[in-house]
């Protein structure tokens, strides 16, 4: 794994500027590796979510989801909380509201609108990010045809939308592309996983108190406890530790293509957990999308 720079050691340390290195070769496709067992995991919680919104509804699935992630990574990576720098802990605030921002309105999303669609209107984020990052017109090539892909995918469902639902969804995409910003800075500041375990707590602050206002006793249900726990380590626990090492090995703008996927995984999801089937168009997407991701890693590691 290609080293990184960690904690803090004197002032003067902190205030040098963080330089993230990416490794080629191997490290790259490793990273691709991580981002794609990300977005599985991921995109199959997003699917049994859905299971528990009947019961704790959308704001008290993200309470459980985020706030057991976070006891997790505690307990995993038990954190180092001494030897930062002020602007250490402002990339791990901000990291934390990213991290609870984009939850709670993808979450408010999917209970508006399908699943496909707003996975489709959520990656727009990251795909506009990877336009921007983007230092070769290749690069931008291969997000146009990413962004065509995610289009595609999302036809069969945008007719049923409402207005609060893409509000919801594109909020939360713009939060997709303010955490991978983050989470890359974070990886820098922070050793091992602490970043992480530290945005997560506070992403439980931002969740919990909505959540409990909402939902009240039925997040203490076992069954409820039990689903949530699940959910909490495929969708948060598990895909924000392999993104946050996938983006100490590959640049930003790569790592946002290869979110492009989501969509195509999402549909993957919807097929074998939901019964939902895929069309011809949609197959095709997929497969624009899929071509646009691996296109990006190419240009990445030229």
């Amino acid at each position: 794994m290609t080293s990184t720079a960690h904690a803090h050691t004197s002032s003067a340390t902190a205030a040098e500027p963080v330089v993230l290195r990416h490794a080629a070769g191997r490290g790259t496709l490793g990273g691709v590796g991580l981002v794609l067992a990300g977005t599985v995991s991921v995109q199959f919680g997003s699917a049994f979510a859905a299971l528990l919104f009947p019961r704790a509804g959308a704001l008290g699935t993200v309470a459980l989801r985020v706030t057991l992630a976070a006891v997790v990574l505690l307990v995993v990576t038990r954190p180092r909380l001494r030897g930062y720098s002020r602007a250490d802990w402002a990339v791990a605030g901000a990291f934390g509201l990213a991290l609870g921002g984009m939850n709670i309105l993808f979450y408010q999303a999917i209970d508006r609108i399908p699943l496909g669609a707003a996975v489709t209107l959520e990656v727009l984020g990251p795909l506009l990010l990877s336009v921007v990052a983007a230092r070769r017109v290749a690069g931008l090539l291969w997000a146009a045809l990413a962004l065509a892909g995610v289009f595609l995918l999302g036809r069969g469902g945008f007719g049923e939308l409402n207005a609060g639902g893409v509000a919801f969804a594109l909020g939360a995409g713009a939060m997709w592309a303010a955490y991978i910003v983050l989470n890359a800075r974070a990886g820098a500041r922070f050793p091992r996983l602490d970043g992480l375990a530290i945005a997560m707590t506070v992403a439980a602050l931002v969740a919990l108190p909505p959540g409990v206002g909402a939902s009240g006793g039925t997040l203490l249900e076992p069954a409820v406890l039990g689903l949530g726990l699940a959910i909490a380590v495929m969708s948060s626990g598990v895909p924000y530790a392999l993104e946050l090492l996938a983006l100490r090995r590959l640049p930003t703008a790569t790592f946002a293509v290869l979110t492009a996927l989501a969509p195509a995984v999402a549909a993957l999801a919807g097929y074998l957990v939901l019964g939902q089937g895929l069309s011809l168009p949609q197959c095709a997407a997929i497969a624009m999308v899929i071509t646009a991701s691996a296109g990006a890693v190419r240009t990445g590691r030229r």
